[in-house]
């Protein structure tokens, strides 16, 4: 049991802190002796000081504030008398460790004699921002969401399908001593080597495509990717299409940069060719797995597409983020695999069916515009961690990640025919989209029932899922769907979840 009246000495902030501490709290009309004390009170209160950190001797602060050492000396002889803090003979001074039990904290007042200044005006952010991503629509998922038994979310981390030692081991291997002379420089506008060279003889391949070094870009994930591709390319009178239900962060991210989004509603098959492509300047489409929906547009399509795209003169983004994952071992080759004539943007990501928050992506793309990313990236981040880059070259090179995805592979499957078979036992009226892969289904539950609202009932039951109003761009969207994921879910509670869920839904009726 600890002595209250021993508190454990902690280090002393540094100079520097002390001086902005006081600086922000000087106050018109204090004494110098009554700033440090204002000092002292507001940083306990808000939490920047803690009861039982050390605080400079009375020398030391004198120094660091450039005042007199008999002001300090006062100053801390009345906040030790008011039990802020507490002198230990020999040792020094300390915040009392009782300092926040039980007390109502009068603030310093103004003492008579002290020459008033007009008030600081505060900047007034609200006046300054022209952008406000806080605003925009975005999934939302819980925090805890762990804490939940049926958390039937997509893309989150799997504990059971992590292959930990595997990757302890090609971290290892990554901090010796040769492998941290190459990545640990600074490297600039660089990647390394290594894993570009995995990802081009390894991982692309996979998917039908060919690229040189100067095409690849690593990003950190394909949301970073999306970004720059924005960033880059988009002004405020570019013409966009997207599918419409659709990710809604890509989304977020073009109607920043521009006014011309045009929306593509989807079909059984993904994205319907039609006149409505006409006019794009760029088409940014989920063709290997279409989001939210999860089906996958035909072999003959993607050809049209790209017919389409030549004939229109417009650039497609494709954003392949489930590439990997096919229930019946025949994954449709990617958009960019057919691509003759360069008027496809790739992006991939390789912690989707490892870890989403290892963050690593990368964009295949002409050579003129990987030149242009990679200088955009170093104004914004320079480069991804190298070390994660190293590691990640040394689990594709090694075999690993080809193991985790046959690993996912199969558990996706298995999850998946028992989410179908548990929603059809115990949720017959709601109407599940068909896929070929993925770690989600597109949902629609009957006319009557609100997804948001069952979504509330759900969690109250211990089930987590994910309205599907969120993916539609009008905020006057049908309600009545919902994307349950099961790559975060064991199989064997996929069925009692279900059953939890339609136990929910009948409390709303």
């Amino acid at each position: 049991m600890t002595d209250s009246s021993s508190p454990q000495i902690t280090a002393t902030p540094a100079s520097a802190m002390w001086e902005q501490l006081f600086h922000r709290s000087a106050k018109p009309g204090l004494s110098l002796q009554g700033q440090i004390r204002e000092m002292f009170v507001s940083s306990i209160l808000n939490g920047v000081l803690t009861p039982g950190d050390a605080v400079p001797s009375s020398r030391e602060l004198a120094r660091s504030l450039s005042v007199g050492r008999i002001t300090v000396v006062l100053a801390y002889q009345q906040l030790t008398e008011e039990s802020f803090l507490l002198s230990r003979q020999r040792k020094g001074h300390f915040i009392h460790p009782d300092v926040l039990q039980g007390r109502t904290v009068t603030p310093v007042r103004e003492e008579a004699g002290g020459e008033h200044s007009d008030a600081v005006s505060p900047a007034d952010w609200g006046q300054r921002l022209w952008l406000r991503p806080s605003q925009q629509r975005s999934i939302v998922k819980e925090e805890n969401w762990q804490d939940f038994p049926y958390p039937f979310l997509y893309g989150q981390f799997d504990k059971d399908l992590f292959p930990t030692a595997a990757w302890r081991e090609c971290c290892h291997k990554a901090l010796s001593v040769l492998d941290i002379h190459q990545w640990a420089p600074d490297q600039i506008t660089r990647d390394d080597d290594s894993l570009v060279h995995q990802i081009q003889t390894k991982i692309l391949p996979r998917r039908g495509v060919w690229a040189s070094p100067e095409e690849i870009i690593i990003t950190v994930g394909a949301q970073h990717a999306l970004y720059m591709v924005g960033d880059l390319l988009l002004r405020d009178d570019s013409n966009v299409g997207m599918e419409d239900p659709g990710y809604p962060d890509a989304r977020n991210i073009f109607t920043s940069r521009t006014s011309q989004l045009k929306l593509l509603q989807v079909d059984e098959d993904g994205l319907p060719l039609s006149g409505d492509l006409r006019d794009l300047d760029y088409l940014y489409v989920t063709p290997s797995h279409q989001c939210p929906t999860g089906v996958t547009m035909p072999l003959a399509r993607r050809h049209a597409l790209l017919n389409m795209a030549q004939e229109e003169d417009f650039i497609v983004i494709e954003d392949d983020y489930e590439s990997e994952s096919s229930f019946d071992d025949q994954p449709i080759p990617a958009l960019k695999s057919l691509d003759r004539s360069n008027r496809v943007i790739y992006v991939g990501s390789l912690s989707k069916s490892l870890a989403p928050g290892l963050r690593v992506g990368y964009i295949v793309a002409a050579p003129e515009l990987v030149q242009e990313l990679r200088a955009l990236r170093r104004l914004m981040i320079r480069h991804p961690t190298t070390f994660v880059q190293r590691t990640l070259a040394m689990f594709v090179s090694l075999g690993h990640y080809e193991a985790q995805l046959r690993r996912l592979a199969q558990a996706q499957k298995e999850r998946h025919a028992a989410l179908v078979a548990a929603m059809a036992e115990h949720l017959p009226q709601c109407t599940i989209t068909p896929v070929r892969g993925g770690g989600s289904c597109w949902v629609q539950l009957p006319d009557h029932v609100p997804a948001r609202e069952l979504a509330r009932a759900a969690a109250e039951h211990g089930v987590l899922i994910e309205p599907g109003d969120i993916f539609f761009a009008s905020p006057i969207a049908p309600g009545n769907f919902i994307r349950m994921g099961y790559q975060s879910i064991p199989t064997h509670r996929i069925a009692e979840g279900v059953k939890a869920l339609a136990d929910a839904m009948r409390t709303i009726g």
